[in-house]
This record gives C-alpha cells, sequence and structure tokens, in this order.
C-alpha cells in the first residue's frame, strides 16, 4: 500500500511535459543520424561519394578518433534512449558523448583543412553543443523528477 507522499511522489514522476517527448525524440533522430553517419564513414563506396572536405576528415583518421567518434554517437544514441525510458543514467552517456565528441573534434581541426563557416558550425560547433545541451538537459529532467 502506497502512503500519501508515495503516491504524490510517484504522480510527479509520472507527469512529464510534452516537451521532454519531443526533446528527446528530436535527440533520438539527431543521434541516430550520428550513428548512420558513422557506419556510412566505415563504407569506402559510400566515402568515396563524400565532398572533398568530409573525406579528408575521414581518410586520415587514426584509431583514436575513429574510436571517439564511437563512443560519441553510440553514447549519445543509447543516451537518449535512457532519456526517453527516463533513465538518470541517461545523464553519463550524454558525458560520455561530449568526451568522444571533443576527442574526435581534435583531431577534425588539426588537419589543417580551410573549412567553410557552414562546415565550422555543422561538422563542430553543432556536435558540442548538441552534446552540451543533453547533458545539461538530463540534469535539469532528473531535478525535475522526470527521469530517475
Amino acid at each position: 500500500m502506497l502512503r500519501k507522499d508515495d503516491a504524490m511522489n510517484k504522480n510527479i514522476v509520472s507527469r512529464v511535459h510534452w516537451s521532454f517527448w519531443v526533446i528527446g525524440a528530436v535527440a533520438l533522430i539527431w543521434s541516430a543520424g550520428g550513428v548512420i553517419n558513422y557506419f556510412m564513414q566505415m563504407n569506402l563506396d559510400v566515402l568515396a561519394t563524400y565532398r572533398e572536405s568530409e573525406r579528408a576528415i575521414v581518410d586520415g583518421r587514426p584509431a583514436w578518433a575513429t574510436g571517439a567518434f564511437a563512443l560519441a554517437v553510440f553514447s549519445g544514441a543509447l543516451g537518449c534512449v535512457l532519456l526517453l525510458f527516463r533513465k538518470s543514467a541517461a545523464f553519463y552517456m550524454f558525458i560520455a558523448s561530449l568526451l568522444g565528441v571533443g576527442v574526435t573534434m581534435i583531431h577534425t581541426v588539426s588537419i589543417g583543412f580551410d573549412f567553410s563557416l557552414v562546415e565550422i558550425l555543422g561538422l563542430i560547433l553543432l556536435p558540442l553543443m548538441v552534446a552540451g545541451f543533453l547533458i545539461w538537459y538530463s540534469k535539469w529532467a532528473a531535478s525535475k523528477g522526470w527521469i530517475s
């Protein structure tokens, strides 16, 4: 039998704002795109269709940067799934994802390619911002009692 306090806490946790589901779904779509991109980059036929700047990033990528890329996309996708299942472990997956993104960006920036503004925003800044936002958002959702 639930006590009154337990029933109230359960009710608070069960009421999640609609934006939680939208943000979680959009983040999962973003992360799924990253996973698909990872597998596409492992396919030489697909890689041949990439622009020169994108191929330059992938062609010379050392194993540590490929591993960081895998960490970034797979932990980010798992974090999104955990977020949608309302599990607080999503926070830790998002931290791992941000670390992977950061290490991957070290390689991307160090190749010395002359990136356009759009490439800088899309390839470098946006993944960092999304990963940082998801860390913040999962912590904030936990403070609201939406995940536990």
